[in-house]
Formats: C-alpha cells, structure tokens, sequence
C-alpha cells in the first residue's frame, strides 16, 4: 500500500519488523532500514523499545538519526492520540526537508499495529509506504509445528480482551481460532475453553522467536507469569490437516 505526496517530500515507510527474531526481517525491509536517515519506534513510558530492539543488529554504529516515541501503555485512547499527533508532527517536518523516515512496527503495520494511526494521519500529505512484516500468528504456528487453518476451515482471531460471553461465541463459530494479546485474560479464557471442551485442542505460546519462547499446555501456565506476547492456538479438527 502506498500513496502519493508532492515532488522533494522524503517517504514515510511503515516498516514490519517482525515478531522478534532479526532473520525474519525481510529483505525489502533490511533495505529501507540501511538506506533511510531517520528511523522512528514507540517505546512504553520506561524501557526499551521491542521493535527497535528487533533490528539492533543493522541499526547499531548506523549514524542514523533516531526518534523514541514514548506511549502510555493505558486502556484510555486520548493519550495515544495525543502522542500519534505530536509524532505525525514531527516526522512530517523530516519528511518536507526531502527525508526519508522508516518507523518501526512490531510484526506487521496493519495486523493490530500501531503504524495504522500515523498512516491515517499523513497518507494525505506523505508518500506513504506500507512495508509487510511477518506476523506472530504465522510464526507461532511455525514454531509449535501446527498449522493454523487447512482446506475449508475459517480462522477467527480474537483479542484476549473481548468479555467472555463474547469470546464464548466467536469461538463456538470458528473451526480455528488464535487468541492473541492473553497477558492477564489468561483465567477468563483458559475457563472458557474448557468450559467448550477445547482444552486438548489448544496450544499455549510465548515470546514466539525469541529465546525466552515456551510452549505450553494450558494445564501448565502459570496465570500470573502471563507475558503480553503470548498467544493460544485452538483447531477444533486437531491434526486433521495431515490427512
């Protein structure tokens, strides 16, 4: 995806780095990271910023320029407004003076990511550029060895966050579901799918790629060391799909 901006403008490029090992960045993104000046990632209000973090490795004794963007990890949208406007502000001022900016997605730009508010900001202004990345659905399905939907089968993927009753009857619809963003929903869902005889036809999965990954039954998690990068798998047809 990409739009259209007046001749001199640098390009704004929504950059998918992945969801955490550095080699599952693409190609076309480890090209923009080498070749654009300034590069932009958000970063919750203390610590380091994961999707930075992801591409140290071809970031580090760069010389780029560097942009952290701080944002407040709340339920409450107004303070991300706030901070997507600030931001919008400042990349455009790199953007009109002829440079290029690469800002920094964790898996992929438009699958849950955060890029998709700057992009409604300055698509009409910018050149814009959408750069896929891979997501953690795909690689968690990679790494457990499970294959996320076959043949007919539909794939429902539902935020942890949603109220049980909801949750409850989108999986009930779903011949396969990925249930990403667990963190501390782990009790609610975990009551759910074995209150729908699901238990044994789920997988637990955290920090896919990384060396901290863990694959788990949901007998083995504990509900309270939940990370936010953690995901369950759920196919209702099992191995149906080696048939």
């Amino acid at each position: 995806m990409t739009s259209s901006a007046p001749n001199g403008f640098g390009t704004l490029y929504g950059i998918g780095v992945g969801p955490g090992d550095p080699e599952l960045l693409t190609l076309k993104a480890h090209r923009l990271l080498l070749s654009t000046p300034v590069v932009a990632f958000l970063a919750p209000n203390e610590g380091e910023s994961f999707a930075r973090r992801i591409v140290a490795p071809y970031l580090d004794g760069a010389g780029k320029e560097e942009i952290l963007v701080r944002m407040p990890m709340r339920a409450d949208r107004l303070p991300s407004h706030e901070v997507y406007d600030r931001t919008s502000g400042k990349l455009a001022a790199h953007l009109k003076a002829g440079r290029d900016v690469a800002f920094l997605c964790q898996g992929d730009p438009f699958f849950y990511g955060s890029f998709m508010y700057l992009y409604s900001r300055m698509a009409d202004d910018f050149r814009v550029e959408v750069v896929p990345g891979v997501s953690s659905i795909m690689a968690s399905g990679a790494s457990m060895g499970a294959a996320l939907a076959s043949r007919n089968d539909t794939l429902t993927v539902l935020p942890g966050p949603l109220p049980a009753e909801e949750l409850e009857t989108r999986l009930a619809a779903a011949d396969a579901a990925v249930i990403i963003k667990v963190g501390n929903h782990f009790e609610k869902i975990r009551d759910i799918l074995a209150a729908s005889g699901l238990l044994s036809q789920s997988r637990y999965i955290e920090c896919a790629t990384l060396e901290s990954e863990r694959i788990l039954s949901l007998e083995e998690v504990d509900p309270g060391q939940v990370p936010y990068f953690s995901m369950i798998l759920v196919h209702k047809r099992g191995d149906a799909w080696k048939i």
